[in-house]
C-alpha cells in the first residue's frame, strides 16, 4: 500500500511511480490515545497526540475523526524517527522539521544534548555507584522502560537492576551537596517506577491467564496435572484425552485458516465439539464465544465439514483379517469368528415440518413424534463401520437393509447378527453370507432347544453391542433432542444433508474412543491354521 506524508507542502511518498519501494524513507501514524493503561499514560498520550496535530496542522486533521492511514514521513524528525511517548523532552517527541509553516519552531536540539552531557559527567564522576540518568535522557539505554503495548515509535526496553538505589553519594564525587540530592531524588524515582513495573508484569501475567479462561483457547485446557486435564477434555468434547484433541487440531487447521475470522482455529473445533457434545444452543455459545448466533451457525456448519471430510473415512468397513485377529472371546467361541457386523436401527428426533406431507414421511407412530432413522453397522470389536443416509422412521428395517448398501460389503461366509426386524435372509444368502437372527416360536407351542441356546447367545452378545449405538447418542447429546428442519436438507453445492454428517462425524468421534466392549486380553489370536490359542 503507498503511504503519503501528511505535512503541508510535503510531497514524500513510500512508492515511485514505478511502484518501487524507496529506500531510508519510513513513515510513522499519529500516536494513539491509550485510555486502559493508567491516568499518566492516558493524559501524556492525549497531550502528544494534540501536539502533532498541532504541528502538522493540516487541513481536515481533528483529535477523533482521523484515519489510521494519516501518516508522517522520517524528513520531519532529527534522529529519522518519533521519540519514545514518555520522553516528552526529546525533540523528536513531536514532529518540527520542514513542517511547511512558522506556527512551530524546530526543537532545540543542542539543548537536549546539553543536558544529556551534564548527566554523562555526573554517571562518569560517581562510577559504578553513581545513579542512571532518567528515561528522557537516554532514550537507547538499557535503563530505559517503554511501557508494554507502545504503538510503532519504538520497541520496548527491559528493564535492568538500578545501580546505586538508595545508596548516598560516593566519596569522590565532586559534585555540590544539591545535586547529590537531585541524584537521590532521581534514584528514589527510578525505585518507585521499577516497583510499580514488576506489580504491572505480574498483574498482567495474571490477567493473561483469566483472559485465556474467557477466550475458551488453548490455554483453557492449561491444568498442570495431566488427569484434570484429560477430564476437562472429555467432558467438552467426548474425546478421552488432549492428546488426541490436539492431534485433531492439527489435522483440520489447514481447513480451518484464520482470514479475518473472530475465531481461531482451535476455538472454531471447540465450539463444534461443545455443540456436539453438549448440545448447547448457538445463543449460549455466541455468549461464551463472544459472537454473534448468525456467526455461531457459520462457524459450526464450516467446521463441522470440516470434521466430516477427515473424520468419515474412519467408519469403514475392516478388513477379514482385522476382524479375525481381534475378535473377542465371546464371539470367537460363539460363532468361530465368522461374525462380520451387527445391524442396529435409531431415530433422531426433529422439529415439525410445515408440509403435511413431510409430516407423513418423517412421523413416528412408534415414539409419536418426528424423527430420522439411521442404521447403524457394529463391528463385534465394538466400532461404528457403517452408516446409513437418514430416512423416515416410516421405512421399514428391512427396505432401509436393502436400500443403503450395507449387504454389499459381506464377504462369503460372513455371519450378519440382526433383530427380527430385519427380515433379509434372502439378500444375504445372494452374497453367500448368513444371517443370524434370534429364534421365535411362532406356529410352535416351544422354541427348538437348539434355538433358544443360540438365541441367548445372540442377546448376551447383541447387549454389548447395543451399548455401542447407546453410546453415540449418550456421549453426544445433539442427538437426543429435536434436530431443526433447517439441517435435514443439503446446503448449497453439497450431497449430504447436513443431519448425516453430524451423525458420522459422531460415529467416527465415538470411533476414537476406547471401545466399550472389546478390553484388554478379551480377543484371541488366531494360528495359521485357523485354530485359537
Amino acid at each position: 500500500m503507498v503511504q503519503t506524508c501528511s505535512v503541508i507542502n510535503c510531497h514524500m511518498r513510500s512508492h515511485d511511480r514505478f511502484g518501487k519501494k524507496k529506500e531510508g524513507l519510513r513513515f510513522f501514524s499519529f500516536p494513539a490515545w491509550k485510555q486502559g493503561q493508567g491516568p499518566r499514560i492516558s493524559e501524556l498520550t492525549k497531550r502528544r497526540r494534540l501536539a502533532w496535530i498541532a504541528a502538522v496542522r493540516s487541513p481536515g486533521l481533528s483529535f477523533s475523526g482521523m484515519s489510521k492511514y494519516t501518516c508522517v514521513c522520517s524528513r520531519h524528525f532529527h534522529g529519522g524517527k518519533p521519540a519514545y511517548e514518555t520522553n516528552e523532552s526529546h525533540p523528536d517527541w513531536v514532529p518540527s522539521l520542514h513542517l511547511g509553516h512558522m506556527k512551530v519552531t524546530a526543537a532545540d536540539k543542542e539543548r537536549f544534548q546539553q543536558r544529556k552531557r551534564r548527566w554523562d559527567t555526573i554517571l562518569a564522576s560517581g562510577s559504578t555507584a553513581a545513579s542512571p540518568a532518567p528515561v528522557d535522557l537516554k532514550e537507547e539505554s538499557a535503563t530505559a522502560v517503554a511501557p508494554q503495548g507502545s504503538d510503532q515509535h519504538g520497541a520496548a526496553h527491559e528493564g535492568t537492576q538500578v545501580p546505586g538505589v538508595g545508596q548516598g553519594p560516593p566519596q569522590n564525587c565532586t559534585l555540590d551537596i544539591d545535586q547529590c540530592v537531585s541524584c537521590k531524588n532521581v534514584c528514589g524515582q527510578m525505585r518507585s517506577m521499577h516497583a510499580e513495573l514488576d506489580r504491572l508484569l505480574e498483574e498482567n501475567v495474571t490477567l493473561k491467564k483469566e483472559l485465556s479462561a474467557v477466550r475458551l483457547d488453548e490455554e483453557f485446557f492449561s491444568e498442570t496435572d495431566e488427569k484434570a486435564r484429560d477430564d476437562k477434555v472429555k467432558y467438552y468434547t467426548g474425546l478421552p484425552c488432549w492428546t488426541l484433541l490436539h492431534a485433531l487440531h492439527a489435522v483440520i487447521t489447514p481447513c480451518l485458516t484464520k482470514g479475518g475470522r473472530k475465531l481461531t482455529p482451535f476455538q472454531m473445533l471447540l465450539l463444534t465439539l461443545m455443540r456436539l457434545r453438549l448440545d448447547l444452543s448457538e445463543q449460549h455459545l455466541g455468549y461464551l464465544f463472544r459472537i454473534s448466533s448468525a456467526t455461531t451457525s457459520r462457524m459450526f456448519r464450516k467446521t463441522l465439514g470440516a470434521l466430516h471430510f477427515h473424520l468419515s473415512p474412519l467408519v469403514r468397513w475392516p478388513a477379514r483379517e482385522c476382524l479375525l485377529h481381534t475378535m473377542p472371546r465371546q464371539f470367537q467361541e460363539a460363532f468361530g469368528g465368522r461374525v462380520a457386523v451387527i445391524l442396529d436401527c435409531f431415530e433422531i428426533g426433529t422439529e415439525k415440518p410445515s408440509y403435511l406431507k413431510a409430516q407423513s414421511e418423517i412421523y413416528s407412530h412408534f415414539n409419536q413424534t418426528d424423527a430420522v432413522k439411521y442404521l447403524l453397522g457394529i463391528t463385534p470389536q465394538g466400532s461404528v463401520c457403517f452408516v446409513s443416509e437418514g430416512r423416515g422412521p416410516r421405512v421399514s428395517d428391512k427396505r432401509l437393509t436393502e436400500q443403503c448398501g450395507i449387504l454389499d460389503e459381506l464377504l462369503p461366509g460372513d455371519f450378519l447378527l440382526a433383530d427380527r426386524g430385519f427380515n433379509v435372509g434372502d439378500e444375504v444368502g445372494l452374497m453367500c453370507a448368513e444371517l443370524k437372527p434370534p429364534g421365535f416360536t411362532r406356529g410352535r407351542a416351544q422354541m427348538h432347544p437348539k434355538s433358544a441356546a443360540e438365541t441367548q447367545q445372540i442377546a448376551q452378545l447383541r447387549v454389548h453391542i447395543e451399548k455401542v449405538a447407546g453410546l453415540v447418542r449418550d456421549k453426544y447429546s445433539i442427538l437426543q433432542h429435536a434436530l431443526p428442519m433447517s439441517i435435514l436438507a443439503p446446503l448449497g453445492g453439497e450431497a449430504f444433508p447436513f443431519i448425516d454428517k453430524i451423525v458420522t462425524v459422531c460415529c467416527a468421534l465415538t470411533n476414537m474412543s476406547p471401545s466399550v466392549v472389546l478390553q484388554p486380553k478379551d480377543h484371541v489370536i488366531p494360528d495359521s491354521d485357523g485354530e485359537t490359542e
